[in-house]
């Protein structure tokens, strides 16, 4: 008999999202983000297509930039920071993205849908929405619901999932 505990689609890809969210070195918010080609991929269902992360462009050192949340416009993270959505689009190489689903550990901003909504991919699949009351996040959602994204919170079926490198 095959396995029966393994666990599913959803849980997989978020716990991609999840880890590699935490390759991110910003010391307040980890994002992790997965593309997975869906139905209308032109490449079979349920492959990865691309990961991201939170943090700086490549070149800009983690040691030189701020990481302050707070303080002058120049002082802060917000104004250098390649959210992981974004990171993850760009980290696809130009490879399509179109019908693609896109595994978030927060839910995008305004920014991150514009370019969520023109690359092509028609769902998200997010863990967190904890600023949902902002006025970034409100416009996020209305955009991605106005040009068709579909938008699924994701419903753990178990509290963790435990990767352990002590395999033998």
């Amino acid at each position: 008999m095959k396995r029966q505990d393994y666990i599913s689609w959803d849980e997989y890809f978020m716990s991609i999202s999840l880890l590699a969210a935490q390759r991110s070195k910003d010391p307040n918010t980890q994002v992790g983000c997965c593309i997975v080609s869906g139905k209308d991929s032109p490449y079979p269902e349920n492959v990865i297509i691309s990961t991201g992360y939170n943090g700086f462009p490549y070149g800009c050192s983690d040691d030189e930039f701020p990481w302050d949340r707070t303080g002058a416009p120049n002082a802060t993270k917000y104004p250098f920071v390649v959210h992981s959505e974004l990171n993850a689009i760009l980290n696809a190489g130009g490879k399509s993205l179109v019908g693609a689903k896109l595994y978030v550990s927060l839910f995008p901003c305004n920014e991150c849908a514009k370019a969520i909504i023109q690359s092509g991919i028609k769902e998200i699949v997010y863990l967190s929405n904890k600023y949902k009351d902002t006025d970034a996040t409100k416009a996020s959602e209305r955009m991605l619901t106005s040009a068709g994204v579909k938008l699924t919170q994701f419903k753990p079926t178990k509290d963790k999932i435990v990767l352990d490198f002590n395999i033998e």
